[in-house]
Formats: C-alpha cells, structure tokens, sequence
C-alpha cells in the first residue's frame, strides 16, 4: 500500500515522501496516528498545493528576514561601561543587554539569537553575529566606550 508521509519517520522518510508499506501498518498505525494519509491521486494534489503553499510562505519569510539583516547591518550600537585599568570592563557586555538596546531602538530581536564571539570584556570595536532565520544572518557592529 502506497501512503504519503505527514510527519518525518526515521525507518521510512521525510514529509510529503510517498512510500511502500505493508497494508496492515498503514491501516492499523501509520493512518491512524496521523504520521500517513493514503496515497490517491487527490491527496497527492493536496499535498503538492499544500507544498506550493509553504514554499510561497518559506519565501515571505526569508524576505522579511533579509529586510531585517539590513536594518541591523546598518545600526551600530554604542554601549558606555565603567572600566578600570588597562581598559577592562567592571562584568562584561552580554547579548542580553545587547538585545535590550536593540529593543529600544525598535528591533525585538530575541537576545538567544544574538551570538558574541567572544564575551566583551574590554573596551573597543566588537561584531556580533545575529540569527535572524536558518538561512540569513547579519552582524552587528557594537562599540564599547569608557563610561564617565
């Protein structure tokens, strides 16, 4: 019997892959449970509408995310921290704080996905890395200056 996967199922395939299964498995689990729907020419239609339908939304998404890499690309953050001597920062610069400045600038960036090389322990010109979507990153410019 012929079935279109719904869910990934390590022993069988990926989503939307159409596989050959004993009758008795697809009737009693597979379709049952929701991971299979039975293969026939008009669920097969459904599932290349419902393919057609999430690569249009996938593309929106990355657009807006590569929208967004733009704005961060063009901001830079200027942060002012207390230091001592040699130019070494009392506690560190951390993506949380670096999330928060984003935030009042209008970008609400979860701060999980602000990513620091290094932790900023000194004062100076630092780049972060920012996650926007599995495909798209951008880098921010933070620098980090004696506070008064």
């Amino acid at each position: 019997m012929k079935v279109i996967l719904k869910e990934n199922i390590e022993t069988l395939g990926h989503i939307g892959d159409i596989v050959k299964v004993a009758p008795g498995y697809a009737r009693n689990y597979l379709i049952p449970k929701g991971f299979a729907i039975e293969a026939t020419t008009r669920n097969a239609k459904a599932l290349e509408h419902a393919k057609r339908q999430m690569e249009y939304k996938k593309n929106k998404v990355k657009e807006q995310a590569l929208q967004l890499a733009a704005k961060i690309e063009a901001l830079s953050i200027v942060l002012a921290h207390q230091a001592g001597e040699g130019d070494k920062l009392f506690g560190s610069v951390t993506n949380m704080e670096l999330a928060e400045n984003l935030k009042s600038q209008g970008l609400d960036i979860d701060r999980k996905k602000i990513v620091l090389a290094e932790t900023i322990k000194q004062l100076g010109e630092y780049t972060a890395t920012v996650k926007i979507h599995p495909e798209v990153t951008a880098s921010l410019k933070v620098v980090v200056n004696k506070a008064d």
